[in-house]
């Protein structure tokens, strides 16, 4: 394909898919959606492959978002669907590893057939269950399990499975406005690729999804034939809620004549019995971030520059968790994957990753009657720590790598739930000291204004093990989570008294490179 056509048409897609995630951030009730981007937006081709990503999103959401589409096709493949259907699922195993992230998925009939699948998956506000914690004993506790089906058939809501999701879950406008919002984003980016077809004179998109994918996977394979060949080691070590302690090990392979990178977690730690195991796709997709944004961060995301990259872990580990494992705050360990493979690449690429960061953002849920003893249940939001340094460059202080989802606003909670926010500030030398010094963490304290007690899910990490510094710089500061002046670290869901103030002290990044004498 001519390559300014080719660019011409790459913009096309580019501008459509981000369109459709600005129109679902638009029209979502949840603020963690609307507010802090935690979702994912990708347009697919006829075989399911990811072709083009919206340019906000986080990578957890997206990569895990590109295997999701290729499984939910393996039971509804093309012959099974008609114009007009929308595909739903939240199956941990086959999408982004909790109940919470819904996946939706839209083909678009263009003369007749289809030519693409538009595709998102968000947090949603509430899904039943125990809530975003740690305290399920088994993944059948954490809240309802949504199978690959038809959430819409030709046009018209599936009313059956409406039902059982408006009874199983607390705040049902909410979810069912957050999945309107998803449907309807969905709509938009398949009215504009139709659009882009009739513009062109394209009877599909294979061509075009060939050509990307195609010069994706041979620019990946090319920068890491770039790379050192051989075989490097890493680890990273954190502790959770209730105080255990976490080993990642990884065995990273560069393969030059593939042109491949191998991953293997052989050596992690064992599953736990709390909700913070992993499953494979989502390991998977922080695997391939890592190497990713290591590698040649200006490609295009996509099954072609993913393909290259391999990733196992032994099966029923922590972050390859077999059913009926508990994973509804699988971001705990999950966020944690990308250290022990950037600390593998450390000495052959030094200037392309950073030191340990605080790892995992600091999960708060809030449930609760307010003063007219009307249930309420918070969306999910999020605090970070501070980033590790680079080998030129600060670490950014209250930035979580590598999410990147931002904070819900203050005043925005203080809007939508009872709650007071009594601080927000910088924790001023929290970050690891070094030639260049890793980013600070944060203090908030908030408390609720119900005048009664309320439960809270709480998931802070890094309380006794630090971030590390890397090539001679220093440990961030840990974190603090105190309940009315308290030390706390529970995996399981807490009640806290109305008058008590919840105070966190997110943990600092680690420095990089010996300190300047």
């Amino acid at each position: 394909m001519d390559g300014i056509r080719l660019e011409i048409l790459w913009s096309n897609l580019i501008s459509i898919v981000s369109e459709q995630a600005r129109a679902l951030q638009r029209i979502a009730f949840s603020p963690v959606v609307r507010e802090a981007g935690d979702l994912a937006v990708g347009m697919f081709d006829a075989e399911g492959r990811m072709v083009a990503q919206a340019v906000t999103g986080t990578p957890g959401h997206i990569n895990s978002l590109a295997a999701a589409a290729r499984n939910i096709l393996a039971k509804y493949p093309t012959e099974n669907l008609v114009d007009g259907d929308v595909l739903i699922v939240n199956d941990p195993w086959i999408s982004a590893g909790h109940f919470f992230d819904i996946t939706i998925l839209t083909p678009l009939f263009y003369k007749g057939r289809i030519i693409a699948y538009f595709g998102s998956t968000i947090h949603h506000t509430d899904i039943g269950g125990y809530g975003v914690g740690a305290g399920a004993r088994d993944v059948h506790e954490e809240g309802l399990w949504i199978p690959i089906t038809k959430l819409y058939e030709a046009g018209e809501p599936n009313e059956t499975l409406h039902d059982i999701i408006r009874h199983n879950v607390r705040t049902p406008d909410a979810v069912f406005g957050d999945l309107a919002a998803q449907v309807s984003s969905a709509r938009i980016g398949a009215d504009r690729l139709a659009g882009l077809c009739d513009r062109n004179g394209l009877d599909d998109i294979a061509d075009l999804a060939e050509e990307i994918i195609q010069r994706s996977e041979d620019a990946t394979r090319q920068s890491i034939r770039e790379l050192p060949g051989g075989v490097y080691f890493g680890e990273c070590q954190f502790d959770i809620p209730g105080g255990a302690v976490i080993d990642l090990k990884a065995k990273v392979t560069v393969d030059h004549d593939a042109g491949e990178v191998l991953i293997d977690f052989d050596g992690s730690s064992g599953a736990s019995p709390h909700g913070i195991n992993v499953v494979m796709n989502y390991t998977h997709a922080y695997s391939t971030f890592a190497i990713r944004s290591t590698l040649n961060p200006d490609l295009p995301n996509n099954f072609g520059s993913l393909a290259p990259i391999k990733v196992s872990a032994p099966k029923g580990c922590i972050i390859n968790a077999e059913y009926p494992s508990p994973v509804n705050a699988r971001h705990v360990v999950g966020m944690y994957v990308p250290f022990p493979i950037l600390d593998a690449l450390k000495d052959i690429v030094p200037g392309r990753v950073i030191a340990d960061s605080s790892g995992a953002v600091w999960t708060m849920q809030i449930q609760g009657r307010d003063r007219e003893g009307v249930s309420f249940t918070s969306s999910m939001f999020n605090y970070s720590g501070g980033m590790g340094a680079r080998r030129d460059k600060s670490g950014p202080a209250a930035t979580c790598y590598p999410t990147g989802v931002a904070a819900v606003p203050v005043e925005v909670l203080e809007a939508s739930i009872p709650i007071q926010f009594t601080e927000k500030q910088l924790n001023l030398g929290s970050g690891g000291d070094g030639a260049q010094k890793g980013g600070d963490g944060q203090r908030i304290g908030f408390k609720m204004r119900t005048g009664k007690p309320w439960l809270l899910n709480a998931i802070p990490s890094r309380l006794n093990i630090a971030a590390r510094g890397f090539m001679g710089g220093e440990a961030g500061a840990t974190g603090r989570f105190l309940v009315g002046g308290k030390p706390v670290s529970e995996a399981r869901k807490i009640e806290v008294a109305a008058e008590d103030v919840v105070t966190l002290e997110t943990p600092g990044g680690g420095g990089f490179g010996e300190t300047p004498q």
